[in-house]
């Protein structure tokens, strides 16, 4: 009987959980798979979203799980992060003997792991590779393609960045975003006893016109993060529209953020907005089907509103040269700006629905080639 294919799924933060929740169903169900989960970092933490009782409700074993994460908020602890998490992955991965080792997007967290990987002689699969963005996040993005034998980017022009960066384009499979499969295939309800159950601040009507605000920090901006969720803060409180304003990650500018919106709750008292740590995917999704607009700088503005024509407001450097919909439009970090950008979208309404990362079956070819693919572990550079 053929051994199965031991594949091991790293997961840094509750958005990947969301994103990668597809794939991980389609991998458990395939009887050719030994599936092993590895939860890290901010996954764990309360703070941001532990995901533990959700991989569990949803049936997954959890495999391993790693505490790597430092206090700090600032670039000192983003690094030592990685360096504590080289050292822990190596454990892991020498324990659990995968076969293959996934791992999602742009992360300092998710780099660790795949140094560590590749270390070990384990094939590395890298979700989202080849996009371009703004920040350190795009340079950590490309080193992982650099580490990774197996790619799967979201749309045509990430695949060819990532063939001219010199890997095997039999090793890179343009399979588009499991992210907007996630939104595609069901039909979410966002529970209103629930948002106003958790998180802080005034009751939001969800049946009424509402914004959604992700606004991360920018850690190629550290000292000027404060700066500029302040002019956020300011354009939303001005326009007086209920609002759902979500916690920024863990990112290095954190603190400046966090200590901002602090701040201007106890300074202002906003009657019209409730601030949330986490919602599970799926009430999630449906909370952004029902929003107005989503405002800030996170990447759910660009692809699942993109699917789910709901109206964008990119703010900042963040996002910076990613490809975008028509839903998507690009401010600066200025008050007045912002306002007009909002106003803009709120009047347009609903876009038409976007296929730009769309594809069919995404998470089941994944599934599929992840168990058929020739592994390899000796890279060598294609001209």
């Amino acid at each position: 009987m053929k051994r199965k294919r031991k594949i091991c799924f790293v997961i840094t933060s509750q958005i990947h959980y969301g994103r990668s929740k597809l794939i991980l169903l389609e991998l458990k169900k395939r009887p050719d798979v030994d599936l092993q989960i590895v939860v890290a970092a901010s996954a764990l933490l309360d703070t941001y979203g532990s995901v533990l009782e959700d991989l569990e409700r949803d049936g997954f074993t959890i495999n391993n799980r790693i505490i790597m994460t430092l206090e700090g908020g600032n670039t000192v602890a983003m690094a030592k992060t990685t360096g504590v998490g080289i050292m822990e992955f190596t454990t892991a991965f020498d324990n659990l003997q995968p076969d293959v080792v996934v791992l999602r997007a742009d992360r300092y967290e998710v780099i660790a792991a795949a140094i560590a990987a590749a270390y070990l002689n384990i094939s590395v699969a890298h979700i989202e590779g080849g996009d371009v963005t703004g920040t350190i996040d795009e340079s950590v993005r490309h080193a992982i393609t650099k580490l990774s034998h197996i790619h799967f980017p979201t749309n045509v022009a990430a695949r060819q960045r990532i063939i001219r960066m010199g890997e095997h384009p039999k090793y890179v499979f343009n399979v588009g975003s499991a992210d907007v499969e996630f939104v595609a295939r069901n039909r979410f309800r966002v529970s209103e006893k629930l948002i106003n159950y958790l998180g802080v601040g005034d009751v939001i009507d969800i049946h009424k016109p509402f914004l959604v605000v992700m606004q991360h920090p920018v850690t190629s901006e550290v000292g000027q993060n404060r700066k500029h969720i302040n002019e956020t803060l300011h354009a939303i409180h001005e326009l007086g529209i209920p609002t759902i304003w979500f916690w920024p990650n863990v990112d290095a500018g954190t603190d400046e953020i966090s200590k901002g919106i602090r701040s201007f709750r106890e300074e202002e008292n906003p009657h019209h907005m409730r601030f949330l740590k986490y919602l599970p995917p799926e009430q999630f999704i449906g909370l952004l089907k029902r929003s107005t607009c989503l405002v800030g700088n996170s990447s759910s503005g660009i692809k699942e509103c993109s699917y789910l024509g709901v109206p964008a407001v990119n703010i900042g450097t963040r996002q910076h040269g990613r490809l975008k919909a028509r839903n998507v439009v690009d401010v600066g970090y200025v008050k007045a700006a912002i306002k007009r950008a909002i106003k803009k979208q709120v009047a347009h309404g609903p876009y038409r629905r976007s296929t730009l990362y769309y594809r069919k079956n995404t998470s089941e070819t994944i599934a599929r080639i992840l168990t058929r693919v020739a592994l390899y572990s000796q890279k060598k550079f294609i001209d």
